[in-house]
């Protein structure tokens, strides 16, 4: 879907562009009654964005409906006044500059132009919030406000259709490309991860009886002494018929003590 979607946010960017000069270039009077189509445009544009196929495709799907609303309120609009455009002109610019800033927020570890998204929301949020404001009450400030929106909306888009298209031109995991503090996490993740999987008796030597340990455990206590030059008179080496059985459990041992006792 991204493949062929990026067209139409290309085409999307530049008739934003050719609104925004048209719309600088109208007469005062005429003004208010393009407010409906333009907002009305905005919302085939956030329709098109829910088509592309992106993560956020359920919130530009909700704005589309809720702009195409506000497109018909204001074509509804009778009003003589400047009031009812400026307003709600300022309610599409906040309400899309605001989910501009989140969506780049999202994206700043997997998208390098976030950066400018956030801007451009940013600008929109603030223009909005001058629209919502008693000083755009006037033919020449809704002017200058659809010309800006249609002007931050171009960027918005035509920035939006080249990466789509950079992202299909090129495999995913080149795209996202992880920083190096986050590949060397994964990394470590992963080593350890392998090493929790593996056999654990690769890891541990075989498992010994009783009667070896003792005899290691001996043969160690006769070297430590030996080392410490600790002598002693050398008796007879006895009989091995004479001498007791070695137990080879714990349970054994603590029988043949007993009985020595």
């Amino acid at each position: 879907m991204r493949d062929s979607m990026w067209g139409f946010l290309l085409f999307a960017g530049v008739a934003w562009l050719a609104i925004s000069w048209s719309v600088l270039r109208l007469d005062p009077a005429g003004v208010a009654s393009v407010a409906g189509p333009v907002i009305l445009f905005g919302a085939l544009a956030e329709a098109v964005r829910a088509l592309a196929g992106t993560r956020t495709w359920w919130l530009n799907a909700g704005m589309s409906v809720l702009f195409a609303a506000t497109a018909v309120v204001l074509l509804l609009d009778r009003d003589s006044t400047w009031t009812t455009p400026a307003a709600l002109v300022g309610w599409f610019l906040m309400v899309r500059g605001a989910l501009d800033v989140a969506v780049s927020t999202m994206n700043r570890g997997t998208d390098r132009t976030w950066g400018v998204l956030m801007a451009l929301g940013i600008a929109q949020v603030g223009l909005g919030f001058y629209a919502a404001g008693p000083l755009a009450r006037d033919a020449d400030p809704v002017v200058m406000l659809l010309g800006g929106l249609g002007l931050l909306r171009a960027v918005a888009d035509l920035v939006t259709a080249l990466r789509l298209r950079e992202v299909s031109g090129v495999r995913a995991h080149e795209v996202l490309q992880l920083s190096p503090e986050r590949e060397d996490g994964v990394a470590g993740y992963s080593a350890g991860l392998s090493d929790f999987e593996v056999p654990k008796a690769k890891h541990r030597a075989a498992s010994k009886t009783f009667h070896d340990e003792v005899l290691r455990t001996t043969a160690d206590l006769d070297t430590m002494i030996a080392q410490a030059g600790v002598t002693g008179t050398p008796r007879a080496t006895p009989d091995p018929e004479d001498l007791p059985a070695v137990p080879d459990t714990p349970e054994g041992a603590e029988e043949a003590a007993e009985r020595h006792h």
